[in-house]
């Protein structure tokens, strides 16, 4: 068998072997990035980009942390994995972080969002049976999004990830988004959890009313079942406050968590507490990688990070300055609304344009995100200051400017 050799970093080669090996489940912009630092990545051509999407709202501490990077080196160079068939310090260490900072109890971790949701989903199974044999329907929202395994999937409010699954997981209903009559109506006495985003992400950064999730809170304890907040991105202060939920006075039975949490390293968490904390027995769940030594110093340093640095005051203080920037901009094609909360904002346009203005800021050396035709997301590390969001305002209009939209 011939070896086969890539210029690591050349974009023609990379493009060419993603086309030959590697399934298309993206469409990949032209780029190869070679490294990066704080707010900031560098393609290997040399050029700096302002990242403001922070690897989908995973980097919260900015690219490569000096504390992270640390972290992380000084494990590897002493245990890398060991299974949890032992027991694991670094593991415990971060549990107790996680609940401390929740007011969660206990902890299982995974790799992934998705993971740590499945988790979520099977406490609330096992323990809806033990109530009744037939306590086991789970009630989710229109524009929701869980993960792309076939169970999150069948709880993600979005056809078009769904239809090309079908028949999903049984027992699964999808109700309108901020609805609260279609909740009570949705909600009985075989309901074992109602899972929900406090603010949907993928679903176009949009914020649960207050009500709605007291709402949600209300019908949960009436009928015996779990309140489930999915805070894969809304987790680890990016919406200015710790996890999303604090800023609601509305406490979920189990709370899962991903994305900031490792700094950039795969780590995901399913927290509960109460009874929901106690469902899960040896050999009801496991992980073979989840909660690795590696994986949960770097979430150690990361969310250190964020408690010492004051990240979460930050994501508020400039979620509020970005807020403000976006809505003084009066692009051609207009803008209907600027929603979201601390750094995870939607600028919502009047016209379907948003793909194109998303090309012509990534030409600009921008990156953000698009979702649907209408709507920009703005995902930037929590460490940013007014210099970068004075230098994206500018390349944002650049962009608008550009496609002439």
């Amino acid at each position: 068998m011939q070896e086969t050799t890539l210029t690591r970093g050349n974009l023609e080669e990379t493009q060419e072997a993603y086309q030959k090996h590697i399934m298309a489940t993206y469409a990949r912009f032209p780029v190869v990035f070679e490294r990066g630092e704080g707010p900031y990545l560098w393609s290997t051509n040399g050029r700096r980009y302002l990242d403001f999407l922070a690897g989908i709202a995973v980097n919260a501490v900015g690219h490569c942390h000096p504390r992270v990077v640390e972290a992380i080196q000084k494990q590897a160079a002493c245990l890398i994995h060991v299974s949890n068939l032992y027991h694991i310090s670094q593991q415990a260490e971060l549990a107790q972080t996680l609940c401390r900072l929740s007011g969660m109890e206990k902890a299982f971790f995974a790799n992934s969002g998705a993971e740590a949701n499945e988790a979520a989903i099977k406490i609330a199974r096992k323990l809806g049976r033990s109530i009744r044999e037939d306590k086991t329907a789970l009630v989710g929202a229109e524009g929701s999004f869980h993960g792309r395994t076939l169970g999150t999937l069948s709880l993600t409010g979005q056809e078009k990830y769904q239809k090309p699954y079908e028949p999903l997981v049984p027992d699964c209903s999808i109700v309108p988004w901020n609805d609260i009559g279609a909740l009570e109506t949705a909600v009985s006495g075989r309901t074992c959890a109602i899972v929900l985003e406090p603010i949907q992400g993928e679903g176009g950064v949009r914020p649960a009313d207050p009500e709605y999730l007291q709402a949600a809170r209300e019908l949960a304890d009436r009928h015996e079942a779990l309140l489930i907040f999915d805070e894969v991105q809304t987790g680890c202060g990016r919406t200015g406050t710790f996890f999303a939920f604090q800023g609601y006075g509305v406490t979920p039975d189990i709370l899962t968590v991903a994305k900031a949490m490792g700094g950039g390293f795969p780590i995901g968490g399913c927290l509960a507490r109460g009874r929901a904390a106690e469902v899960f027995q040896p050999g009801d769940h496991g992980t073979t990688y989840g909660g690795g030594p590696l994986a949960c110093a770097a979430a150690l340093a990361a969310l250190k990070v964020i408690e010492q640095e004051g990240l979460v005051d930050n994501a508020r203080k400039m979620g509020r300055l970005l807020e403000e920037e976006l809505r003084s901009l009066n692009p051609p094609c207009g803008v209907r609304e600027v929603r979201g909360k601390g750094l995870m904002l939607a600028m919502v346009l009047e016209q379907p344009v948003a793909r194109d203005v998303l090309n012509a800021a990534f030409e600009e050396g921008l990156l953000i995100n698009a979702i649907g035709t209408d709507v920009l997301r703005f995902l930037p590390p929590l460490i940013i200051g007014e210099d970068h969001i004075s230098e994206c305002l500018e390349l944002l209009k650049k962009a608008f400017a550009r496609t002439g939209a």
